[in-house]
């Protein structure tokens, strides 16, 4: 019942230019945000990414990451405060507003990021949580600079030492990685560069765009029949495939990128349909790494949508798109039911991302 309700509220049909954001009301924000609202300050159960230098390493998570302990791991503890700050953005008024504007007060402290900083700073975590959760932490830096409101100007500036250590660690790794990562878990780089462009835009931070733009015409400019038809992997909550051109899309002019998405992926149809590209099914949503591909649905739905909105207006693609990232759309809004604590941490994220237009081209 909890998750019909929700399918009648979210799905929507896209426009003939950029997909529009879904009629999204309190109500369906709502059921979000307490997702988001029951894990940011679970400390237990936590599945960290720890190095362990002695034995004074050996503290329990909210004493190692006192503002991102929560939601089982750190970077779901960092989107679920992103969800939490985007819909108290787009719902000021609404009933849990306040519940989430307390539990962000909580979290972003300059006290406790100073202590995220010296976290990350220790011998032996270069890579924590890069790219996955350093793009998010971006991302939410980003949702906070562009709220105009007190508090959250507040937040920003408390963030602001975390947010320039997480970019400055992607400027210099960026440089000395010689190749993509393609898989369709954490490690993979096109949805991470996808954030972190975003954000490098929105902070006016033109180095970083420039760096990327170039990285990303390097990584993938010349790629050719990308492998979709062995996507998806078994544990995928993200497609290599579709995040590379969701990736493009952002570099290139519609005219390129239409080119470029040719000789990509070919088997997009030119005359509608969707079976080039099935929703994928879980077998157990119990289980942590099969429920992965829930949010594969969602994340599949926001990139075909991203796709559509790179492509000229006349582009005969466009309806197979549509139609097939509304198929997935309703498919992944189906499984955020918050049933079981596995995918419940951090679905609520992907569906905000999707049915707010996050990632979209703005008007």
């Amino acid at each position: 019942m909890q998750s019909s309700f929700l399918l009648a509220l979210l799905v929507t049909t896209l426009s003939t230019q950029a997909p529009a954001p879904p009629d999204f009301g309190d109500e369906a924000a709502a059921r979000f945000a307490e997702l988001a609202l029951a894990c940011v300050h679970r400390e237990y159960p936590n599945k960290i990414a720890h190095v362990m230098s002695g034995d004074a390493d050996a503290r329990p998570p909210r004493e190692l990451t006192p503002a991102f302990y929560g939601c089982y791991d750190w970077h779901s503890s960092v989107h679920g405060h992103w969800l939490l700050v985007r819909l108290a953005r787009l719902h000021p008024k609404a009933p849990f507003a306040a519940r989430a504007r307390e539990a962000v007060a909580r979290s972003l402290t300059p006290e406790n990021i100073a202590a995220e900083v010296r976290y990350l700073s220790a011998p032996g975590r270069v890579s924590f949580e890069r790219p996955y959760g350093l793009a998010w932490l971006l991302q939410l830096a980003a949702e906070l600079r562009e709220w105009e409101d007190p508090q959250a100007r507040a937040w920003s500036t408390a963030l602001e030492p975390l947010e320039a250590h997480a970019a400055g660690r992607l400027r210099e790794w960026l440089p000395k990685l010689s190749r993509p990562i393609r898989v369709g878990e954490h490690d993979q780089t096109a949805f991470a560069f996808g954030l972190v462009l975003d954000w490098a835009r929105r902070a006016g931070d033109e180095a970083m765009v420039k760096l990327l733009t170039e990285r990303v015409e390097t990584f993938y400019g010349k790629d050719v029949r990308g492998p979709l038809t062995y996507e998806p992997s078994g544990h995928d909550f993200l497609s290599p495939c579709l995040a590379e051109a969701d990736l493009m899309r952002r570099v290139l002019s519609p005219a390129r990128f239409a080119t470029w998405l040719s000789g990509f992926l070919p088997e997009i149809p030119s005359k509608g349909g969707t079976s080039w590209l099935e929703p994928a099914v879980v077998t157990d949503p119990g289980d942590p790494k099969l429920a992965h591909l829930d949010g594969l649905n969602l994340s599949r739905a926001w990139m075909l949508e991203g796709i559509l909105s790179g492509l000229p207006p006349q582009d005969k693609r466009r309806r197979s798109l549509e139609e097939t990232a509304r198929r997935h759309r309703e498919a992944g809004l189906r499984s955020v039911t918050g049933a079981h604590y596995e995918g419940g941490h951090w679905l609520g994220s992907f569906a905000v991302y999707l049915v707010t237009g996050r990632g979209l081209p703005r008007p």
